[in-house]
């Protein structure tokens, strides 16, 4: 069995009750997601605070300083504890973080939802990914991918204002979906997730509500992601890092309509799925 920290366990409620009065001037209840602070304690001293949803408070911490390269192991961290009551986590480590004022100095704000940030440069420590070139993604598998997507029981269909993350397998199997305020915060979850599981992202596919930016195409290339998927679009930077790691992006992807931007060579095309009138000749 793999290693795994100590972890608290702190369910709370996704979605706040509100009254909203209509276009008819009727008084109607509205769910609208719940948003908390969460700061961030490593070894007592104060890292960042998140506003998060709260889904996977344990998960969205412990990928957090995956994902910012503040640590490297799982072994390195003995214990995950959140307190709602004080909106802290505490996370202790087993032999301290080296450096840890240094190279938490230096801070980019990302393109994230919630003002999401990055410690160091964003392109530190890219030339040293390698994502697996033999993986390959057929055309129906994408389309399942988006429908199991769709069909999801979520709290944006039900309150809407939040960003979707998912875990998939290379035959489009749901793995894990986290939702968060922002999509860094979601992204940052299903990292610490498979930290926790031991899961590797080589065969995998990973799908997002939000825009593929250089930040999240940083820390799926981080968590060995061959594919990242989106509903929304690319921007430059993310178009640059992923061309630079080699990551196959797919943006706009709703019904069957996807845009294929780089890595092209993984993605098996099966015209048969499409209408006539949608077919190249």
């Amino acid at each position: 069995m793999s290693y795994r920290p100590e972890f608290s366990s702190t369910p709370v409620k996704l979605t706040y009750d509100v009254n909203a009065v209509d276009e008819t001037a009727r008084t109607t209840p509205l769910e609208i997601p719940a948003e908390r602070p969460l700061t961030v304690y490593v070894d007592q001293r104060e890292l960042v605070t998140l506003m998060t949803l709260g889904a996977a408070p344990e998960a969205l911490t412990l990928g957090y300083l995956r994902n910012q390269r503040l640590v490297q192991t799982i072994e390195e961290v003995v214990a995950v504890h959140v307190d709602w009551n004080q909106h802290a986590v505490h996370v202790t480590t087993r032999d301290g973080i080296a450096n840890i004022e240094e190279r938490t100095a230096k801070r980019v704000v990302t393109t994230g939802c919630g003002q999401g940030t990055m410690f160091g440069g964003l392109m530190d420590e890219i030339d040293s990914i390698s994502l697996p070139t033999d993986a390959r993604l057929r055309q129906s598998t994408l389309y399942k991918i988006v429908n199991t997507i769709r069909m999801q029981d979520s709290v944006y269909a039900k309150a809407g204002s939040v960003h979707g993350c998912g875990l998939f397998t290379a035959e489009g199997e749901l793995l894990h979906f986290i939702e968060d305020v922002g999509r860094h915060n979601a992204v940052d979850s299903i990292a610490g997730i498979m930290w926790l599981e031991n899961i590797s992202g080589a065969d995998k596919v990973f799908y997002t509500t939000g825009r593929l930016t250089s930040e999240m195409v940083i820390k799926g290339a981080q968590m060995g992601m061959p594919f990242l998927i989106s509903r929304s679009g690319t921007t430059q930077m993310g178009h640059l890092v992923a061309e630079k790691v080699n990551m196959t992006l797919l943006a706009r992807c709703t019904g069957k309509h996807f845009l294929l931007v780089t890595g092209k060579e993984r993605m098996i095309y099966e015209p048969h799925l499409l209408d006539s009138s949608l077919r190249v000749a």
